[in-house]
This record gives structure tokens, C-alpha cells and sequence, in this order.
């Protein structure tokens, strides 16, 4: 249930919802090492399944996508050593809470203030003159390219530079790093919103299945049994919150965007900090041991064959998004079919 709603998020905003899933796992007592892993894991499937019905609509920027790419594969293999030392040296949880509380109010508040404006404007029907976009230090770096698709003309390290602290972020705090991503090709980027969704989880898939590869090869720390739940959950939450944000403008788009970080922020901090797990909201107090041999066969499974076992959880993950988002396109061409016969 939690993931399917926060499948329903991930669809309308194209975020992976992993800054959502990883403190409810928290907060549920899995340990933070293996709520980082399967949550990326996790965000693999729903950003697959997303990215590929951006794809049947045409509405992702590939070669602004690969740019970012490129930053985020650099940045997450320096995040998966800065994870390996942190875990070493203890508290990593409160670490991670910490990185949540502060990343996600600095960035809602941000954006908050800039979409409540222009709501406001667009009420009172004031017409605000903008420059198509806004250039700051960075557009001046070297090595300008056009990007088509999105209509804009800047440096090639804006993206890359943007997808090295995504990707740094999501090895350590197990997110496809969209809370980020988004607000950056919105503000610094200045892609077109109806791009944003499409792109973000493009970017995401590449992203995060380097971070399950390496998160799974280094620590053996992917459920597939959880995996599953959650990924039934969230991407069958995916395809509703797509149709979702087919009514949005992009002024609401933000706002919304903005609520929903500064408001998973504080019941981090709340919970982490204020109630120090006196008082857990979704804990279930009651942790049974499992000795099925479906779960002993995937710790054996990672203990002897690491390679294997990463492969699959990573290709798991992949066939369940793309299997979702066929179905759905077959399922929408066969209601188009049938509309234009009648």
C-alpha cells in the first residue's frame, strides 16, 4: 500500500520516490543498508516502466539525458565508497536522516516560494515577462552544445555536472536522486516541464542500476522477496499518477513538488530527532525470523554467485517495469482501436 502510493507520486512528479521509500523502510526497522539497496532497486523498476511510456509519447530528452548519465555513473561510484566508509564508522542511519532533513527543506522551500508566485500571478491574471531562460555562471562553461529537443544551447558540463551530485546522492541516501534532478532541469536547465518526467526517469534507470549492481556485489544486501511487494505496489502507482499529471500546469506542478519535500523532510526530522524511535510510527514491534528456503536460497545465492545474483536482481527489476508499461500501451492502442471502429 505504501508503495503504491508512492508509485502514484512518482508518476506525476517523475521522481523515483526513493527520498519517500528509504525513511519508511527506516522507519519500518529494516536496517538503512538494505533500505538504500532495495529501494534503488525498486526505483529501477518504476523508472524503467515510466521512462518507457515517456517513450511511446515521445516526451524524454535522450541526448540531454545521456549527458547526465555520464555525471551520475562518476558521482555514484564515488557515493558507493563514501556508503562503504560511512558504514564502517557507524550511524549511518541518523547520517541519512540528517542528508534527508536538510536536502529536501532547502530545496521544497525553494521552490515553493517560486511556484506560489507564480500561482498567485496567474490568479490575479498578472502577466509576468520572463527571459525564455535564466542564465547563471554555469551556461558559460565550455564545450556548448544545442540540445533540440528541449530548445535550449549550453555547456555539456551543466548536465554533467548535475548528474555527478545526483548520482553521488544516490548511492549514499538510496534514491534515483530526482528531488534533485528535477528542480535543476526546471531552474538551471530550463527544459520544457512536459520533458522533465520522461527525462528524469530515463536518467534514473542508469543511475540506479549501478547503484544496485554495486550495493548488491559489495553488501548482498537485495530482497528480492521485498522487492517484489514493492514493486508491485508502486508501479501499478506509476501508471495512475501518470494520468494524473496530465492535468497539471506547471506552476502547480511545483508547488506541489514543493509541499511534498518540505513535508517528508520535517516527518523525518520529527521522527528521527523528536521521538528518537521512542515512538515509530510504522515499526511493526513484533520482527519474526523467516528460515524459507526461498530466503535462504538468495543468501546463498548471494554469498557464492555475487555476480549472478546482481545481474538478477538488477534484470528482475527491468523485466517488471518494461512487462507494466507494454501492457498498459497494449491496453491504451486496444481502447483507440476500438474508439476509431466505433
Amino acid at each position: 500500500l505504501l508503495s503504491f502510493g508512492i508509485g502514484v507520486l512518482s508518476g506525476i512528479f517523475g521522481i523515483g520516490g526513493g527520498f519517500l521509500m528509504t525513511p519508511i523502510l527506516i522507519f519500518m526497522g529494516i536496517p538503512a543498508t538494505y533500505a538504500v539497496a532495495n529501494v534503488a532497486n525498486n526505483i529501477l523498476g518504476i523508472s524503467v516502466s515510466g521512462a518507457t511510456t515517456h517513450w511511446y509519447k515521445k516526451t524524454l530528452d535522450y541526448k540531454m539525458g545521456f549527458m547526465i548519465v555520464v555525471g551520475g555513473l562518476i558521482g555514484a561510484l564515488l557515493g558507493v565508497q563514501i556508503f562503504t566508509y560511512l558504514r564502517e564508522v557507524g550511524n549511518i542511519n541518523t547520517i541519512i536522516a540528517l542528508a534527508y532533513v536538510y536536502l529536501l527543506a532547502i530545496i521544497g522551500t525553494l521552490i515553493f516560494v517560486e511556484g506560489v508566485k507564480e500561482v498567485s500571478a496567474f490568479k490575479k491574471k498578472i502577466l509576468i515577462k520572463k527571459k525564455l531562460h535564466t542564465h547563471y555562471w554555469i551556461h558559460g562553461l565550455p564545450f556548448r552544445i544545442r540540445f533540440s529537443k528541449s530548445k535550449v544551447y549550453e555547456s555539456a558540463l551543466t548536465p554533467i555536472i548535475l548528474g555527478f551530485v545526483v548520482g553521488l546522492f544516490a548511492s549514499i541516501m538510496g534514491i534515483g536522486g530526482a528531488f534533485l534532478m528535477v528542480p535543476a532541469m526546471i531552474y538551471l536547465i530550463g527544459m520544457p516541464t512536459k520533458l522533465i518526467p520522461g527525462t528524469s526517469l530515463f536518467v534514473t534507470i542508469f543511475i540506479t542500476g549501478f547503484v544496485v549492481i554495486a550495493h548488491a556485489i559489495q553488501f548482498k544486501s537485495i530482497d528480492l522477496v521485498l522487492v517484489s511487494f514493492l514493486l508491485f505496489g508502486s508501479i501499478i502507482g506509476l501508471h495512475v499518477g501518470l494520468k494524473i499529471s496530465e492535468k497539471l500546469n506547471a506552476s502547480e506542478y511545483k508547488t506541489l513538488l514543493a509541499i511534498l519535500l518540505i513535508a517528508v523532510g520535517i516527518f523525518m526530522g520529527v521522527e528521527t530527532f523528536i521521538f528518537n524511535k521512542g515512538v515509530d510510527v510504522l515499526r511493526n514491534v513484533y520482527t519474526p525470523e523467516f528460515n524459507s528456503e526461498l530466503t535462504l536460497s538468495i543468501i546463498n545465492l548471494a554469498k557464492n554467485s555475487p555476480i549472478i545474483y546482481a545481474s538478477m536482481s538488477v534484470g528482475f527489476a527491468v523485466f517488471i517495469g518494461f512487462i507494466f508499461s507494454y501492457i498498459r500501451e497494449l491496453i491504451h492502442h486496444f481502447r483507440y482501436s476500438k474508439k476509431i471502429k466505433n
